[in-house]
């Protein structure tokens, strides 16, 4: 008899985009994404970091502070960097995302084609950036589905 306590699809690509969220050098907040065609093949991965070339010991990690001494205006966020390590067409594909995507992530996936997004954390439901995210991605015709259950990583350091 096959065993039948596997993990689902959408707990799979979950766990990839986990995986790929342990890349992230960011002290405080490490995000994951992994984008899925139809046909359930993983087509790009990211997570949230700096860009090519961009080296992580000459840029700042911190998050307060005047705004060139923090991470934000030079870290790539997860979906994007997905977006960007991606080599074909991202029409009608899946993103899933460790955190709900901020607005300037949801313009790049509304841009790419993406059509559904699958997340589990929207801990900043609250501010400004994902409500007009959430405004954009229904405006566009983009699902977007939380996950009721959380991934959990146990990742063993020897």
């Amino acid at each position: 008899m096959k065993r039948l306590d596997v993990l689902s699809w959408d707990e799979y690509f979950m766990g990839v985009a986990h995986l790929s969220a342990l890349r992230s050098k960011d002290p405080n907040t490490q995000v994951g994404a992994c984008i899925v065609d139809a046909d359930r093949k993983i087509v790009g991965m990211g997570y949230n970091g700096l860009p090519l070339g961009c080296s992580d010991d000459e840029f700042p990690w911190g998050n307060q502070g005047d705004t060139l001494d923090t991470k934000y205006p030079f870290v790539v966020h997860a979906e994007l960097n997905a977006i960007l390590n991606s080599l074909c067409s991202l029409k009608d594909c899946s993103i899933y995302v460790s955190l709900f995507p901020c607005n300037e992530c949801a313009k790049a996936i509304i841009q790419s084609g993406i059509k559904k997004i699958v997340y589990e954390d929207d801990k900043y439901a609250h501010t400004d950036e994902v409500k007009a995210s959430k405004r954009m991605l229904t405006a566009s015709g983009v699902e977007y589905i939380q996950m009721e259950k959380k991934i959990s990583l146990e990742v063993r350091m020897d």
